[in-house]
């Protein structure tokens, strides 16, 4: 194809079931830019780039390449534009390489597989954007930073000059967010074109020349993030001022809440993923355990909650061994759990919002008497965390599956809350939240702690884990690479820990 002259959207209309996901919104992006498309969660972003790359057809509007309509009715037609995308969650084969994986979908390819012509090709895209990745590994065997490489040198051997990315740094270290934004913009320096969704501000300002922003569905306006700070950003995209800056009290620290001692918890696939982890958990503290998931975090988590029996260590909540106990037994000592999969293990969606309001508890006092349930002081403790907790919904007979990620997370917060739990286990509390759901979560994280609580909190996104914790333990491979206070420690030295290469001494932990 000849010279990328850029791509303009007019009037783009989409509707699911009479509800607009986008209305009439117009959006151009031009050779050499990074455009930043930003909104809260249901204002329209993936679907608007879902719809440039062929994945879904407009109800309305146009989409004009050089100027000249096109009709985008296939990804595999966006790809013949020059059209690219890397999804959130990457489509690769794991189990085969990463050559492999990028001849597969390649309608030029031959029938006999080239292999030592595409990895010379991977090699070169490789050096020419600094996306360096071994043609010859198993997906499976790759870091998230690495199968995003694969997924974008796939994209551009396809011959992308617009590559359309959705939320690229949910996954990834750090480092590996640097190494990203240094190939992006080797790519705008060449002439391509490059659109990021996402909802990390700081991000965005860092790496974009330009940003847009949907709210319902419409284009609400653009900034130039060289002369637009976040607090701006944040307003136009949920129509109100957004507390960026978390306030917290300084406290002094309290009793101990929960000690961890030498825990070793093996995995599914009956490998150990947590290695002699120690730690203590004190009153008026929140203590972040940062890391890239799948490196333990999930099995500690639920050996601490009662998921998951461990292999051998303590568990001592408020001084008495709980390790191996059910998650029934450490719900009634205290313990409430904010899982990392909200909508599969944190509600039942068909139920109502009053019953999952009192999920793990309905057959406790005042709820029920053993024998029947007592629907007046249900209906009223929901209608209760409703109100606190700002949950937008209809009725609380409404179904709990008609609730919007946010709103889900928040009643999930309240019915753990209002427990007056003696520890709270958080688990990527924010994933997935727009900036205004994601003020409003970390907010109530902070006022359990100052109320005397303690709150351990799971999280791959940084800016959280330095927003609102006084401790952070950083995991790699099952194992605590330090225990640092944010306050005193750079993030670039986090980053390094995240990604295996430092390491505080055990005799250095707090």
């Amino acid at each position: 194809m000849g010279k990328f002259e850029g791509v303009e959207m007019k009037g783009i209309s989409k509707s699911f079931n009479g509800v607009f996901a986008n209305r009439d919104v117009d959006f151009h992006v031009g050779p050499g830019e990074i455009v930043g498309l930003l909104g809260e969660n249901g204002a329209g972003k993936t679907t608007l780039m879902n719809i440039l790359y062929g994945l879904y057809r407009p109800d309305g509007g146009e989409i004009l390449i050089g100027g000249k309509p096109v009709s985008m009715d296939s990804p595999r037609g966006a790809m013949r534009a020059g059209i690219g995308m890397v999804h959130q969650h990457f489509m690769l084969v794991q189990n085969h390489t990463v050559a492999e994986n990028v001849v597969l979908g390649d309608e030029k390819a031959p029938f006999f597989f080239p292999v030592k012509a595409t990895i010379h090709r991977i090699e070169e895209f490789g050096r020419h954007f600094g996306l360096q990745v071994n043609p010859a590994s198993p997906v499976w065997q790759l870091s998230a930073g690495e199968q995003q490489r694969v997924e974008i040198v796939k994209a551009l051997m396809y011959g992308a000059e617009l590559l359309i990315l959705d939320e690229p740094t949910s996954v990834l270290t750090p480092i590996e967010v640097k190494e990203l934004f240094s190939t992006l913009r080797a790519m705008a320096a060449q002439g391509k074109a490059v659109v990021i969704i996402s909802h990390k501000l700081e991000e965005i300002t860092d790496v974009c020349s330009r940003v847009a922003i949907l709210r319902k569905g419409a284009l609400v306006g653009e900034a130039d993030p060289a002369v637009t700070s976040r607090q701006e950003l944040a307003r136009m995209m949920v129509g109100r001022d957004v507390v960026l800056s978390m306030p917290r009290a300084e406290l002094p620290r309290g009793s101990n809440v929960l000690d961890v001692d030498d825990l070793h918890v093996m995995g599914d696939r009956g490998t150990e993923m947590v290695s002699g982890v120690t730690f203590r958990l004190y009153r008026n503290e929140i203590f972040g355990i940062a890391g890239v998931s799948g490196n333990g975090q999930r099995e500690l988590v639920e050996a601490i909650t009662g998921l998951r029996k461990p292999k051998s260590g303590s568990v001592l909540l408020e001084g008495a061994e709980t390790a191996g106990e059910s998650a029934k037994v450490m719900s009634r000592l205290g313990v409430a759990h904010v899982p990392e999969e909200r909508i599969k293990f944190g509600i039942v969606p068909n139920l109502l919002i009053y019953e999952n309001a009192v999920l793990k508890s309905h057959h406790a006092k005042p709820f029920s008497d053993v024998v029947f349930l007592d629907y007046d002081v249900i209906r009223a403790h929901a209608e209760g965390i409703v109100e606190k907790y700002s949950v937008s919904a209809p009725s609380i007979d409404a179904p709990m599956k008609n609730l919007s990620g946010g709103n889900i997370q928040k009643l999930i917060i309240g019915r753990e809350i209002s427990g007056g739990p003696a520890l709270l286990v958080a688990s990527h509390p924010t994933y997935g939240l727009d900036v205004g759901a994601t003020e409003y979560i970390r907010l109530r994280l902070i006022e359990r702690r100052d109320a005397g609580g303690a709150v351990l909190l799971v999280s791959e996104d940084l800016e959280e884990i330095y927003a609102i914790c006084d401790r952070v333990a950083v995991m790699y491979r099952g194992r605590f690479m330090g225990v640092v206070e944010p306050s005193t420690t750079p993030v670039e030295d986090v980053g390094l820990m995240m990604a295996g290469g430092k390491q505080v001494p055990q005799e250095a932990l707090p």
